[in-house]
This record gives C-alpha cells, sequence and structure tokens, in this order.
C-alpha cells in the first residue's frame, strides 16, 4: 500500500487534472471488482434457491417478469442483492483507496446508499425494457440480454464517478493555530 501511496502523492503534486485521471484508473479497477461481485454473487445465491423460485413470475411497481427460462423472481432478487453488495464494497473501497477521502461515513453512505437504490431501480425497468425492444426488431435474446446490461452497467459506470468524486472530497486540514 506503501506503493499506491506514493503513486497518489505524485498524482497529486501534478495538479487537478493529472490527480483526476489517477483516481478514475483506480475507480476501473475497483469497477471491475464489483464487476466480478455482481457477476458471480447471483449464481452462488441462486444455488440455495429452488428452480421454481428462481423461475416464479413476479410483478411489482416497474418490475415484472412472466418468469422461466431462469428469469424470475429468484434472479432478480439474486442479481439485486449482489449488486447493492457491490456497490456497498466499492463504496468503502473507493473512499478510502481511490478517493483517499476522510469524509464522514455517516453523512456519504445513505446519501450513496439513495443514489445506489435509484440506479439499481432505473437498471431493475430499464434492462428488461431495452431488452425487449432489442427482441421485437430481431435481436436474440441472449444478445439483447448481454446488450441491455451492458448499456445498464455503463450508465452506472459514468454516473458513479463523478458522484463518487463529489461524496469524497477531502476534508481541508484545520489551519495551524497561531499563537499571539
Amino acid at each position: 500500500m506503501a506503493k499506491l501511496k506514493d503513486i497518489d502523492s505524485k498524482a497529486a503534486s501534478k495538479g487537478s487534472g493529472i490527480n483526476t485521471l489517477w483516481q478514475f484508473v483506480k475507480f476501473i479497477v475497483v469497477s471491475l471488482g464489483a464487476f466480478i461481485i455482481q457477476t458471480v454473487l447471483p449464481i452462488i445465491i441462486q444455488l440455495f434457491m429452488s428452480d421454481a423460485f428462481i423461475n416464479q413470475k413476479y410483478e411489482f411497481f416497474v418490475f415484472a417478469s412472466a418468469g422461466g427460462e431462469g428469469n424470475g423472481l429468484g434472479f432478480f432478487i439474486a442479481s439485486t442483492a449482489s449488486n447493492i453488495i457491490a456497490q456497498i464494497v466499492s463504496f468503502f473501497i473507493n473512499r478510502d483507496k481511490t478517493f483517499n477521502s476522510n469524509a464522514n461515513v455517516a453523512v456519504t453512505l445513505p446519501i450513496y446508499i439513495v443514489f445506489t437504490i435509484l440506479l439499481i431501480c432505473f437498471s431493475a425497468w430499464f434492462a428488461p425494457f431495452l431488452q425487449g425492444k432489442l427482441v421485437g426488431v430481431g435481436v436474440v435474446e441472449s444478445l439483447a440480454t448481454f446488450i441491455s446490461n451492458a448499456v445498464c452497467g455503463a450508465i452506472q459506470f459514468f454516473l458513479y464517478f463523478p458522484v463518487d468524486k463529489i461524496l469524497f472530497r477531502k476534508k481541508k486540514e484545520d489551519a495551524p493555530k497561531v499563537e499571539k
């Protein structure tokens, strides 16, 4: 970790543009880790579910699935839970390592959670919507699923960086007190 701190210091000394670019590189690495969690965890979670539950039809708020083919309630729950877990892990790693922030967790975590829930709700609505539109114009279902999930992932990725950059600003150090 000392090597990372050295690189952080060198990037910071080069100016805010280079420092932001270095933060973006670290953000990409953390996002890839979150992607692995988000991709593998639903598979593990579904090992503890019955096929009937995984394929169960559901309709809740703007979320709906006809079920079947592994795309039912169990899949929705496993995918949503893994997304939330991946984003919470990302929160702490990005706060500490990407932005070297000492921002108050009691303030920033609730904001981050609300933002994450809104993005997950958007993605849970938009991915099936986009998938349906793509299938409707003749795209194969598996490719349509991949494209719709990739688009939602890209939207999340590009929205999280500026939000994290704002949330995880460094607090200004207290100025030394001058004795009179």
